[in-house]
């Protein structure tokens, strides 16, 4: 395990963040993260693995502390959460903390993917470690400085004291010293205690872009502006793998400010990071570029997806689901004779359509190519990912190309793939270097977005003689994003599987569990919570159709199921388990995952007396680390209109850094929740997506969002043991909660999503 600390105060990579005075680094300068797979589980450190990041820190002679944040943020608050775990090891000042944000650079940075809620769970102990190490480093200048034993020394709030006399040192006037002294050994820096934290676990730390976010200063990626710089659009193909055959932009070329069209080649299927291809046009200014693109005149070669119904699919999927067969991913007992032998039996099936990430901020690149380098500014969550594609398609070298990350108007996954990032550089090559800021429109975004999978859940249970539930059965059918890499893929991955199909966290004797064919027939992608959501809509509405069936209490019923407190470990339900794709990189505990349902159905007075028209549901799920149980109260008028008085949220999560940034999180989760359940689908008709603004593709609006949300914490005091992620675990409880209390309310049963139009009179 690389987490050594290292000093590099005087090495000449750190020149371009201006950091001065001692400089710390978790991990070795010069070695590639991809030199050593870190090892999975709990014996390899206490919080789970690091991609082995140098993020720097320095402390300048004026006793500013600079924090380089390797991680993008698009407002899961990572630029706050991860500085802030430093600054309170190191005992610095918060007042006098800067961060600066880092390019895409694997050598020095490790993995800078933004995705997979793991940057506070997997950084968590590097940030501390390089924290205590300029501690140590800052008491040992101190304590030689004023010539007194290092034991009677100590760091408190940007000074070192020493503590019989009073005397102080301020951080700065110690910051040169320090940087001449070796770094401590992993094995020997002295952590605090949790009663000793200042940032952790506290609320009140002052958000570092709150101010520039609120006074509109900071710098997203619409806001870049270079000189003698022209702005691109790109007319895609309408359906995915179509290609150009002829266009004329004579029409277009007449648009006061358009200055050229160009082309870019199209990738056949699988697409992986690669751009769609079609025509650019280039123009003075945005507005033009858009005008000029509506004149062109395209005639398209249609590619193996021009017939994609997804009306049509859905029903193949559904009969793949009913049918025995598929890849078998687990086989506990004797499930099929134990349904066809039972008495009472279930079964069900649900499905919900692809989803775009449709965030606040659409793809947008700036790109200056300039002969042998290209620099580009992009709201990107994967800037390694634009450095590596953008060196290829330009014919450079990795080190020829820079990606600066902005502030993300908001991710979800979308803007893990770089493809806007080509296209914005090859504009920019095609233009002789001027520099191009090309920007996608909400129509682009929503119509070639890289779409969450559409799914279909197939379950059957059986029940003994004593009302216990003797056997289940799940089929999933999704196409996988590992079809978007590999055109033969037709199976979900491990990972995807892992997502409450595999590790269904259950008591039952007789488990059959199957993943019958899918092919993907558009971009398949990262969306917040990935194959979470249609995997806890179908298992959360399914007990809670069982409790229906047998006249038990839906809490009673899922608490049975859930059984005692043990731990499952993932190793040992699957033989083609991939640790290095897997987030889920500990075993579940069923006992934390009873403990959000108590404390939730306690919170939310669970069974509580309601009128008519309104009801209580109820969700949990386990995920990235995470328990999540929701109740979600409704109210249903005549007409089928639904409102939301209040939604409970619990989580544990481990421990929590950052407990207002938590709460937010799940917040924002809550409503994308209810947004997908309510009114989320991207369909598509002849290879085209026939949504394409939010006329079409709706989001929940203010008066669709519930009037009250409640997050409530499972305490963990114990910072040693397992940190969970946060910013995707609260969304797929959301979904099958809010069914659920549909159901209660009016005896209707949403088993397909959307459930807008499925209420109406």
């Amino acid at each position: 395990m690389k987490d050594n600390i290292v000093n590099i105060s005087r090495r000449g990579f750190v020149k371009g963040f201006g950091l001065t005075g001692l400089v710390l680094a978790v991990g070795l300068p010069g070695l590639s993260a991809k030199e050593e797979t870190p090892k999975y589980g709990r014996d390899a450190m206490p919080n789970g693995w690091v991609d082995d990041p140098l993020v720097f820190v320095s402390i300048a002679e004026d006793g500013t502390v600079t924090i380089v944040a390797h991680r993008a943020e698009m407002g899961q608050g990572v630029r706050t959460s991860l500085p802030m775990v430093v600054a309170d090891e190191m005992e610095a000042d918060w007042e006098q903390v800067k961060v600066v944000q880092a390019p895409g650079d694997e050598e020095k940075y490790g993995n800078q993917n933004t995705d997979g809620s793991r940057s506070v769970r997997h950084f968590f102990m590097p940030m501390r470690n390089v924290g205590s190490a300029a501690r140590m480093m800052l008491e040992t200048a101190a304590a030689a400085m004023m010539a007194v034993p290092v034991k009677e020394v100590k760091a408190l709030n940007h000074e070192v004291v020493h503590q019989p006399s009073g005397r102080k040192m301020g951080y700065g006037e110690l910051a040169q010293a320090a940087a001449k002294l070796d770094v401590p050994e992993r094995s020997s820096l002295q952590f605090k205690s949790a009663e000793d934290f200042r940032y952790i676990g506290k609320n009140g730390s002052k958000n570092v872009d709150g101010q520039a976010i609120a006074t509109g200063q900071t710098e997203y990626g619409m806001d870049i502006q270079l000189d003698d710089m022209v702005y691109a659009v790109v007319a895609h193909p309408p359906a995915y793998g179509d290609t150009l055959k002829s266009y004329d932009d004579s029409e277009t070329l007449k648009v006061p400010g358009v200055l050229k069209t160009l082309t870019l080649p199209s990738s056949p299927p699988p697409a992986v990071f690669n751009p769609l291809g079609g025509v650019v046009v280039v123009a003075e200014n945005t507005w033009a570029a858009m005008e000029g693109r509506k004149k062109l005149k395209i005639e398209w070669e249609k590619g193996p997806n021009s017939d994609y119904d997804s009306k049509a699919f859905r029903e193949k999927m559904a009969e793949s689901a009913s049918q025995k067969g598929g890849k078998v991913l687990r086989e506990l007992g004797n499930a099929y004779q134990t349904l066809e032998n039972a008495e009472s039996t279930i079964s069900a099936g649900y499905y919900i359509p692809h989803l775009a990430q449709a965030p606040m901020e659409p793809p947008v690149a700036t790109a200056h190519f300039q002969g042998d380098a290209c620099e580009l500014w992009a709201s990107t969550q994967n800037p390694q990912a634009g450095v590596d594609t953008v060196a290829k398609w330009l014919e450079l070298k990795p080190e020829q190309v820079k990606v600066n990350v902005t502030l993300l108007g908001g991710g979800f996954g979308r803007k893990s793939k770089p493809d806007y990032l080509i296209e914005a550089a090859l504009t920019s090559k095609a233009m002789d270097g001027r520099p191009v800021k090309l920007v996608w429109t909400r129509e682009d975004d929503i119509q070639h977005s890289y779409y969450h999978t559409v799914s279909f859940e197939h379950l059957e249970a059986a029940f003994d003689e004593n009302g216990k539930t003797s056997a289940w059965l799940h089929r999933t059918v999704a196409p996988s994003i590992s079809s978007t890499f590999d055109a033969s893929s037709v199976n979900q991955m491990p990972i995807e599987i892992g997502m409450g199909v595999v590790n269904v966290p259950f008591a039952i004797p007789n488990i059959q569990l199957e993943n019958p064919a899918a092919k993907n027939h558009t971009r398949i992608g990262w969306f917040r919570s990935v194959s979470n959501l249609p995997h806890a809509f179908a298992v959360q509405s399914f007990v809670a159709e069982m409790a229906h069936q047998q006249q038990r209490d839906h809490k009673d019923l899922l608490l049975e199921l859930i059984g005692d407190d043990r731990e499952i470990d993932p190793r040992t339900l699957q033989d083609d388990w991939n640790y290095g794709q897997s987030p889920e990189v500990y075993p579940i505990n069923t006992g934390r995952l009873r403990r959000v349902v108590e404390l939730v159905t306690d919170k939310a007075s669970w069974g509580k007396s309601l009128p008519s028209g309104k009801g209580q549901g109820l969700a949990a799920h386990y995920s990235f680390v995470s328990y999540v149980a929701a109740v979600v109260e409704v109210e249903v008028s005549d007409d089928g209109e639904v409102t939301i008085p209040q939604v409970d949220i619990a989580i544990d999560c481990g421990p929590q850094v950052n407990p207002e940034r938590i709460r937010s999180q799940l917040e924002g989760a809550c409503v994308m929740g209810i947004s997908f359940a309510m009114l989320g689908e991207i369909s598509f008709k002849d290879g085209v997506a026939e949504q394409d603004n939010f006329d079409g593709y709706q989001v929940t609006r203010m008066d669709g969002a519930p009037a009250k949300i409640n997050i409530h914490f499972v305490p963990a005091d114990d910072y040693n043991q397992p940190l969970g992620g946060v910013g995707e675990p609260g969304m797929p409880p959301i979904a099958p909660a809010l069914c659920n209390a549909i159901f209660n309310a009016t005896q209707k049963r949403i088993r397909n999503l959307p459930i807008r139009y499925q209420l109406e009179a």
